[in-house]
């Protein structure tokens, strides 16, 4: 039994009627077109600061890259994995401030990035106040 391709596609396009609109292209690189602000919610700052962390199994002091109303980067050889809450405790003004945040971003060896989780307003108006503006 012999089958021409037009029927094959026939009977593929009756079992799978999504796939009779064609294969989708998916872009999986759209950062050149998503803006800044889509991707974040807040403008980055460069700051650079040694903090404390504490979280899951991993506890010691980074460096900042930046840092913002959102979240920060930090520098570390410590592998944090993506999901992982940390207490962050941040030298600002003279005094020190504890936050909370999970990381959203992990380049084990090198660094994570951190998403803030809701800020107290008394940290809130000190990095507003403190935090140079990029």
């Amino acid at each position: 039994m012999s089958y021409h391709l037009a029927q094959v596609q026939a009977g593929i396009t009756k079992l799978f009627p999504a796939r009779a609109q064609g294969p989708k292209m998916i872009d999986e690189d759209r950062s050149e077109e998503i803006s800044s602000d889509e991707r974040r919610q807040y403008d980055r700052s460069r700051v650079i600061v040694d903090l404390h962390f504490d979280g899951g199994d991993a506890t010691g002091v980074a460096s900042t890259k930046d840092i913002s109303m959102g979240g920060l980067y930090m520098s570390t050889q410590a592998d944090i994995p993506v999901g992982e809450t940390l207490a962050l405790r941040i030298p600002l003004a003279g005094q020190h401030v504890v936050i909370k945040g999970d990381v959203v971003y992990s380049n084990p060896g090198h660094g994570v990035g951190v998403r803030f989780h809701r800020l107290p307003n008394e940290t809130r108006e000190l990095m507003e106040r403190e935090l140079p503006h990029p």
